[in-house]
């Protein structure tokens, strides 16, 4: 894991991104705001890394036509066939660690 960020550092990129995008898209905050269902102060909180809740993070996505960015966070696994053919039936448990 990537630690040469601060938490506070990774919410102001984040927010800062946001924001990039916003203006991209040339959308003022208040016609954010009104998209997304959120108030100014929370959009604001959210560009300026100042803490935001997550549904103020997924509506401003959602109405920035971006929501595909969440899949980032956890991708979809997908199915090895090297694994099925190792094993016709899935893991019930993990196995314990021989001694030694």
């Amino acid at each position: 894991m990537d630690e040469r960020y601060t938490t506070k550092e990774l919410e102001f990129q984040l927010g800062d991104d946001l924001k990039q995008l916003r203006l991209q898209k040339n959308i003022d905050q208040k016609t954010l705001c009104k998209e997304a269902g959120i108030s100014l102060t929370a959009l604001r909180n959210l560009e300026n890394g100042r803490g935001a809740t997550i549904t103020t993070l997924v509506k401003t996505l959602r109405a920035l036509n971006h929501i595909d960015a969440l899949r980032l966070f956890a991708p979809q696994i997908s199915i090895n066939p090297l694994q099925l053919s190792r094993q016709a039936q899935p893991r019930q448990r993990a196995r314990t660690p021989k001694e030694t």
